[in-house]
């Protein structure tokens, strides 16, 4: 009786199926492993935050319409341009926040450069992050804040102060640039414009009294 016990146990044994025996360490073979994923949102690095350092923000734009001669008032520099040269500073001692240095070479201005300049500016990184980037070769015409208590700026508007030249040199406008110029005497209605006539618009939207300054 208890030879035939032991065969029966026997038998079972080569019965069970092998992933029941499987030991510990078998659980950790790399073929059973979950893949390490990191998420897209870890592989783009972020712009340190410290809560010690000040963050720049961009100008308020005046309350209204944000059309052309918003844009034309709110800028310091108004120039055609190609990029040359970018450049990244980190944070330290000297400089509070990362920023990126840009450099155009300055081809034709209107307001605050001087044409044949190589205009150098310094923009926070978070801005560069969240879209508001350049590329070396880069050529549009820009309009640019005037620089911030920390010597930075950026596109008034972002993307609408930033416009296309094609090779002749005339002003392209974008679909959202279009919308937003449709009062504008000089260039409502147009998909591009001359240069000079550009720049006419440019002085006629300064010389305007905004609303704010009327009340004043």
């Amino acid at each position: 009786m208890h030879g035939r016990t032991c065969l029966r146990l026997f038998a079972l044994l080569f019965l069970i199926p092998p992933v029941f025996l499987c030991s510990q360490s078998d659980r950790t073979d790399p073929r059973f492993s979950t893949p390490d994923v990191t998420p897209l949102s870890r592989a783009i690095r972020a712009p340190e935050w410290n809560p010690t350092r000040p963050i720049p923000r961009p100008p308020v734009t005046p309350p209204g319409a944000f059309g052309f001669r918003q844009i034309a008032q709110a800028a310091g520099m108004i120039f055609c341009g190609t990029v040359t040269s970018i450049t990244p500073h980190p944070a330290s001692h000297d400089r509070a926040i990362e920023t990126v240095a840009i450099t155009f070479h300055v081809e034709r201005a209107i307001r605050g450069v001087v044409p044949g300049e190589d205009l150098t500016v310094s923009q926070w990184t978070g801005l560069w992050s969240s879209g508001q980037s350049y590329r070396i070769g880069e050529r549009a015409l820009f309009f640019l804040y005037p620089p911030s208590k920390l010597k930075l700026t950026s596109c008034v508007g972002g993307r609408m102060g930033r416009f296309a030249i094609d090779g002749a040199g005339w002003v392209l406008f974008s679909a959202e640039q279009l919308s937003a110029f449709l009062t504008d005497p000089v260039l409502a209605g147009k998909s591009h414009v001359r240069f000079s006539d550009f720049a006419q618009a440019v002085r006629q939207a300064s010389e305007e009294e905004s609303p704010q300054r009327k009340r004043r």
